[in-house]
């Protein structure tokens, strides 16, 4: 009676299990699919996707410093009191309205070049964001890479598990046939049922560990309904056909120095140094620019018409002869003013324009030009030194990983023989078992032990594929999984 509640305890488990796993709303990623996602949703990725976007409207400004500027001025007025009129020139008490307009250009001829190296600092300096996104694109994938292959490990260690659990429910079933007729004792059949207990829980913490691994992979591509995520039923059957002595950890180093993307970046940062300072050097060049100006002006004063004689002043002393002292004398005229003339007429007859050249030519400017030349110089040397820290980095990780992969390697291949070995023993065991030769005791440690090299053969294989994997990456090598 408890070996039938055990089995249906078990079974009813196994079954419960399996219909959370068949959920048919579950939707199953690929990793190029996880990858994808991360990347487009990522918020670090949509941050630097705006730092392009703004590096982009810097070049837009590099490229309106050559163009003329245009401008259109106006303004219209109340005079009161004391003010020239303009419409005669003399100073006098009024009040008036009146409205003026204008329209300047210029254009910069020459500013030491800083137009054009403007320009070329823009221009890198979207590279230089482009290659930016590109490496933390490269990170991302790398963490997605890392945590599918987790995924992918725990649903072997789910495949090796389950095994030997079918193999336990088959011991129990033939040990409780031979107890019931006698021929082995009940201890044996209690060992069994210990053994049985513990297969269990290991295919439950297998499993448990697969939850708890997609889980982690659903928060990091940031997935609100993780409870409806899975990874595609894929299964690595072999490893990478990769022969790393044919790749030596200087060969992938040299491959990495051309494509990784943290180099490229420290690249394109000393390039832009190296405009800064022809950026600031040209400051403490003259400058010529051009210039046009049409301006012109309507008043609501009374204009002149005419003239005529002041009669109560007709004549006026002009001068005297010099030789005689006699005064020269003249017509008095008195100006005669009527209406103002309309807007349109006033502006077309009181316009004017103005075009030329403008020089400047700094002579001390308390020593901000020399002091921003002396600024981009020290940029530009921690520029270098940046490279150098990157390229050392990047030296130091290759042949660590390089390393590492070799002694992967090894492990994998010594894994390989042991579960091989395991297997052979834990097959002959389970012949002489059969039999009766082999009490349940030694069976379960043999079976221990197989299950034990089993485990190690796959964290072995998937620390390999992922150490390998990344030297591919470091080759410039698109990581794929099948």
């Amino acid at each position: 009676m408890k070996t039938k509640l055990t089995f249906i305890l078990l079974f009813s488990l196994i079954i419960s299990v399996y219909s959370q796993d068949s959920n048919p709303d579950v939707k199953k990623w690929t990793l190029q699919e996880c990858v994808d996602y991360a990347i487009e949703h990522n918020i670090t990725v949509k941050q630097n996707e705006y730092d392009i976007t703004l590096a982009e409207v810097d070049r837009k400004d590099a490229v309106g410093n050559f163009l003329p500027s245009i401008n259109i001025n106006g303004s219209h007025s109340w005079l009161g009191g004391l003010t020239t009129d303009i419409t005669t020139g003399i100073l006098r008490n009024q009040t008036a309205q009146t409205t003026s307009a204008s329209i300047s250009s210029g254009v910069m001829i020459y500013n030491g070049l800083q137009n054009i190296n403007r320009l070329r600092r823009a221009n890198l300096s979207i590279l230089a964001n482009r290659y930016q996104l590109n490496k933390i694109k490269d990170d991302i994938s790398l963490n997605v890479i890392n945590a599918y292959l987790q995924v992918l490990f725990n649903k072997e260690a789910v495949n090796v598990a389950q095994p030997q659990l079918d193999i336990s429910v088959e011991q129990l079933r033939q040990t409780n046939q031979l107890v019931e007729a006698g021929t082995i004792p009940k201890g044996d059949l209690l060992d069994i049922q210990a053994t049985l207990a513990n297969d269990e829980q290991d295919l439950i913490i297998a499993k448990n560990n697969v939850r708890l691994s997609l889980l982690s992979l659903a928060q990091l591509l940031q997935l609100e309904n993780y409870h409806l995520f899975d990874t595609t039923e894929s299964e690595i059957s072999s490893l990478p056909l990769v022969n790393l002595t044919n790749y030596s950890a200087e060969d992938i180093y040299k491959k990495a120095l051309e494509n990784r993307n943290e180099i490229k970046v420290a690249k394109t940062n000393i390039q832009i140094a190296e405009n800064d300072i022809k950026i600031a050097k040209g400051a403490a060049h003259p400058t010529l620019s051009g210039f046009y100006n049409w301006n012109s002006r309507y008043s609501n004063l009374n204009r002149i018409i005419g003239s005529e004689i002041n009669i109560n002043n007709p004549i006026r002393i002009i001068g005297q002869v010099g030789a005689t002292g006699q005064s020269v004398i003249a017509d008095n005229f008195i100006p005669i003013t009527g209406s103002p003339d309309s807007f349109f007429n006033q502006f077309d007859r009181n316009r004017g324009s103005s075009f030329g050249l403008s020089l400047r030519i700094p002579v001390f400017n308390g020593f901000k030009v020399s002091n921003e030349v002396k600024r981009a110089k020290i940029f530009y040397e921690k520029q270098k030194y940046q490279l150098n820290q990157e390229e050392l980095v990047l030296e130091r990780t290759i042949h660590s990983v390089y390393i590492d992969a070799l002694g992967a390697l090894k492990v994998y291949e010594a894994a390989q023989k042991s579960v091989e070995a395991q297997n052979e023993s834990f097959r002959y065991a389970q012949e002489r078992f059969n039999v009766g030769v082999l009490n349940s005791f030694d069976f379960s440690q043999i079976k221990t032990r197989l299950v034990k090299s089993q485990s190690n053969f796959l964290r072995a294989k998937y620390d390999f594929i992922f150490k390998v994997k990344l030297l591919e990456f470091y080759y410039g090598i698109p990581i794929v999984i099948e």
